[in-house]
């Protein structure tokens, strides 16, 4: 119950709870919140994972991991009395294969005026440098150095790159840090570090790029915070999916053993003290 006199925020909307003085809206999908009376928010925007990519051709060889979703917190936001339309982002898909085919960018999530990226998808075609988003995709191998795709400032960082002449695979990017750089002797990168967050009343990880794919008897490449870690052909492992409602980015496939793996889903999430 309010204290009498309190002006503080009024709102409904997504799934409700409560941390202490505190009252939570979490939108794991697209809704409505609609704010009664308005004050200062604190808010976290986190857009879909790009997917990994696929290698549906190249026997022994392997893709780059997916970017993570744009991540943004922003402790105290204005909001006013009124309907604000909420959007989650939802993760891109791996490459489709069966020929080799990059990862797919995932989609936007907004809430008002604060639009997270959705995060570049990693690299299928020999070559690529990996797509650009709220995170960059990693590379795929190449004849010469290849730098994995863009991050957008202030959301995320790039994906990893490969090396010349090289066998290895970059990871793609997290929120935190780049993805890292595949490695010569085939192993690859893994994704960038993401952040972890206590909005929701617990701690949790957001927004970490997918793990390269690993070529022939090189590892694959490891993930975190929701990323998904890459497959590897001689390790006899699939690519793994980014977690939803998280924006990690999906791991990248590698050749006989599936395509690259999807990105998780975004997510938003609306804090306030309440009483």
């Amino acid at each position: 119950m309010m204290k009498p006199g309190w002006q503080g925020v009024v709102a409904s909307g997504g799934t409700e709870s409560t941390d202490g003085d505190y009252k939570i809206h979490k939108f794991t999908g697209s809704g409505t919140l609609v704010v009664t009376q308005g004050g200062s928010v604190a808010v976290l925007v986190v857009a879909g994972g790009g997917g990994g990519g696929t290698l549906g051709t190249d026997i022994g060889y392997a893709a780059g991991g997916g970017g993570a979703g744009g991540y943004l917190y922003n402790a105290s936001f204005a909001v006013t009395p009124g309907d604000i339309t909420v959007t989650v982002g939802g993760g891109g898909g791996g490459g489709a294969g069966p020929a080799d085919t990059n990862g797919v960018q995932g989609s936007n999530s907004v809430f008002s005026s604060i639009t997270a990226v959705g995060g570049g998808g990693g690299s299928g075609f020999w070559g690529n440098v990996g797509g650009n988003g709220g995170s960059g995709g990693g590379a795929r191998r190449y004849i010469d150095t290849r730098a994995g795709g863009t991050g957008t400032g202030g959301q995320g960082y790039a994906g990893g790159g490969c090396p010349a002449n090289g066998y290895g695979n970059g990871g793609g990017g997290g929120a935190s840090a780049v993805g890292q750089n595949g490695i010569s002797t085939g192993e690859a990168g893994d994704g960038g570090a993401g952040t972890n967050n206590s909005i929701s009343g617990s701690s949790v990880g957001y927004a970490g790029g997918g793990g390269g794919g690993g070529e022939e008897a090189g590892a694959p490449g490891s993930a975190s915070h929701g990323g998904g870690a890459g497959g590897a052909y001689a390790w006899d492992s699939v690519a793994a999916a980014g977690t939803a409602n998280t924006g990690g980015g999906g791991g990248g496939g590698a050749a006989t053993r599936g395509i690259g793996a999807a990105g998780g889903s975004g997510i938003v999430i609306i804090k306030y003290l309440y009483q």
